[in-house]
Formats: structure tokens, C-alpha cells, sequence
């Protein structure tokens, strides 16, 4: 998780292993922020939930093209409906991000760690059998969501990223493919329209919750 240790930036930042659970210490302006020690040997869980930051948009044209690329087409009806402008507006974001890390054999399991969007991995990515892939469940506001699009990066050892989008089942689970020796990001969005007292604070007419999930399939030779 390369993010700097700066806790003005997140509202969360806490580590799960054999049952344990801490915050993430650090020193102000570390680089990468995640260096504190591990909590015993196994599969560490990484939570990091980010300070609301915004993004302005000059055109709505811009504003769709990532709307429907995250799998909203109504956004565009959204909008209208709700007589926004359609030029010079902001959207608010919040990162709730996930990483597996294995520490010694890497053996336990992901969990969900209380974020308001979360996506679980349901198997252990360092010490299951992933041939059939690698299924996952996106969680918001404690419900297993349903029809959501996954998007998955896959990324080898010399740099090449492959992206394919995937879709949750009634049970919230999207089955992943996945390959020895590569390591991934998952991801998925909420786009909502935001409390009033979100949008009369930051000025923006839109939010979004960016759920992701970081982890490695080992190689045959990192085993």
C-alpha cells in the first residue's frame, strides 16, 4: 500500500492479523506509510480509509465518460433529473482500500474490517488453490451488493497490465481470474448523491466510495 504516513489524510488506518487487530503507527511523511511491524506470522489485513477529498469537473462530458465507465449509464438522467449544472461542478471521494499481505506461511483469512464499502477476498490468495480463480464479496453498509461491477488489474512482473470488469452475483461474489506470479488490484464504486451537509461543505454534487482489495498470487518459485 505505497501511501504516505500523513494522518491528516485518512480517517482509518488499522491492520488485522490472527485475531489482532492495531492501528498503523508511523512517522509524519513516511514513504511508503505502511512500516509498522507485522502482528505475528500469517496473512495481514490492511485497512485504510482516506479524509473526504473532491475533484472538479469543467465539462459533464468528462464527468459521464468516468460515470460510465464505473457502470452508472443513468447518471445522465440522474444529473438532469436533479438540474445540476453541466458545467463546473465537484464530486466528493473517499478511498476505503484493502491489502493482503503474507508474513511467514501467510495461512488465515480476509475479513471485513467495518468500512462503509468493503470488498473481501474468500479465499487467501497466498495459500489457497486459485486455479478456478479467486472469489471476492463487495460489502455497502453492511449488505452484500448485488450486481455491482468489479474491475480487475492484473499486473506481471515486466510491467504489462491486463483490465477486465467482472459482476457480483446476488450474493455480492464475482469470481476472479487470476495467475501465479501476478499481482492485482480489484475495485468497485458506489456513486451516490451526498448528505446535504457533505454537499453544502466541500460544494459538490455527487460522492463516491472507491472500495479496492490489493494482493499477489505467489509464483511457483515465491512459494
Amino acid at each position: 500500500m505505497n501511501i504516505p504516513y500523513l494522518p491528516q489524510r485518512f480517517v482509518m488506518f488499522q491492520q488485522f492479523a490472527g485475531g489482532q487487530d492495531a492501528p498503523v503507527g508511523g512517522r509524519l511523511g513516511d514513504s511508503p506509510g505502511l512500516q509498522t511491524p507485522p502482528l505475528g506470522p500469517g496473512l495481514q489485513v490492511i485497512s485504510y480509509v482516506s479524509s473526504v477529498q473532491r475533484v472538479d469537473y469543467e465539462t459533464f462530458d468528462k464527468f459521464l465518460s468516468f460515470a460510465e465507465h464505473k457502470d452508472f449509464a443513468d447518471m445522465a438522467a440522474r444529473h438532469m433529473a436533479r438540474q445540476l449544472p453541466l458545467t463546473d461542478f465537484a464530486e466528493s471521494y473517499i478511498r476505503h482500500a484493502k491489502t493482503l499481505i503474507a508474513v511467514g506461511d501467510g495461512a488465515g483469512a480476509d475479513l471485513r474490517t467495518g468500512m462503509e464499502t468493503e470488498i473481501v477476498a474468500l479465499a487467501n490468495p497466498y495459500t489457497d488453490d486459485t486455479s478456478a480463480g479467486l472469489p471476492v464479496q463487495v460489502w455497502y453498509q453492511g449488505a452484500e451488493r448485488a450486481g455491482a461491477q468489479v474491475e480487475l488489474f492484473e499486473k506481471a512482473d515486466d510491467g504489462t497490465v491486463q483490465i477486465t470488469l467482472h459482476r457480483t452475483n446476488d450474493r455480492g461474489i464475482a469470481t476472479l481470474p487470476v495467475k501465479p506470479g501476478h499481482s492485482y488490484l480489484v475495485d468497485a464504486v458506489v456513486l451516490r448523491e451526498p448528505a446535504p451537509e457533505v454537499a453544502a461543505d466541500l460544494s459538490v454534487v455527487w460522492e463516491t466510495l472507491w472500495a479496492s482489495l490489493t494482493f499477489r498470487i505467489p509464483g511457483e518459485d515465491e512459494g
